[in-house]
């Protein structure tokens, strides 16, 4: 696996990746890889010839008050790790490479980005969307994979590859990949990391909670009862806050008062110095 940390070495390799017409995926990441990052190299492995890995912690995407600085960072682990996946090479730039100095532009994708967590973070998924379009236009991949965790990223990322007439990857090459649970059902996340013993077992309750939520959901007439049972339950079961739990539309994001084609449950709750978010459908 080559590891490449400068633009112009970068398009020289993934122009040799797809020479004979080979085709290239792109799992991009912040590091701290795992097995829900590995899950997505596995499937990009199986749609593609070759997978281009990156990893970026992207300072765009951190709030003022928020975790950049102390975000983990493990470069050799996660080298390994995507070598011994077969990753064909890993994008890996300093700052400076994404970001030169006098850099102004800015990608924002409205609508979609406002609610969620984009009320409780401005200017999140503007980061988001700007890394990631740089990482298209730097890779210029024909597919690529992001987790189903961050439903919302997914549905910012291929409201911008809609708009903006991507064609690489255009918008239907843009691969959602099922969340990958712990045994308890707990989302992996690299934000679990921060978790003491205790609020671990208590973060058990999250999926639990939801799971619960789901099911009272289905069928009902009204979600309002559901949705507030499963914040009190939440508030017992350890977590400091909840910062929302809503049934939305799983494509357009807008709420709604009773499960319909395509409804999910969002959810994003605190406990201690962390935030946890998750997302389950929920039949009619």
């Amino acid at each position: 696996m080559q590891t490449i940390t400068r633009l112009a070495m970068l398009r020289n390799a993934v122009a040799d990746l797809r020479d004979g017409g080979k085709t290239v995926a792109l799992v991009p990441t912040m590091g701290a890889l795992h097995e829900g990052h590995l899950t997505l190299v596995r499937e990009a492995r199986e749609k593609a010839d070759h997978v281009v890995a990156s990893i970026f912690v992207n300072p765009r995407q951190f709030g003022p008050k928020e975790d950049f600085g102390a975000y983990p960072r493990q470069l050799a682990r996660d080298q390994a790790l995507l070598e011994e996946e077969g990753v064909a090479l890993l994008w890996a730039p300093e700052r400076d490479e994404v970001y030169p100095e006098g850099y102004a532009t800015n990608v924002s994708v409205t609508g979609i980005s406002d609610r969620l967590c984009g009320a409780d973070r401005p200017g999140h998924f503007d980061g988001v969307a700007t890394v990631v379009l740089k990482l298209f236009n730097e890779v210029m991949p024909d597919m690529a994979f992001f987790g189903e965790k961050d439903w919302q990223q997914l549905a910012v990322i291929r409201r911008m590859a809609r708009d903006l007439d991507l064609t690489r990857p255009h918008v239907d090459a843009i691969h959602g990949v099922a969340i990958v649970r712990e045994a308890d059902g707990l989302a992996m996340s690299s934000r679990n990391a921060y978790l003491s013993p205790e609020q671990r077992e208590a973060a058990a309750n999250l999926p639990r909670a939801i799971g619960s939520a789901v099911a009272a959901l289905t069928g009902a007439d009204r979600a309002a009862p559901a949705l507030e049972s499963l914040r009190g339950e939440l508030l017992a079961g350890g977590f400091d806050s909840v910062d929302y739990a809503e049934l939305r539309h799983g494509h357009t994001l807008s709420l709604l008062d009773r499960a319909e084609t395509n409804a999910r449950l969002f959810v994003a709750a605190r406990i201690g110095g962390t935030r946890l978010i998750d997302n389950w459908p929920v039949e009619r």
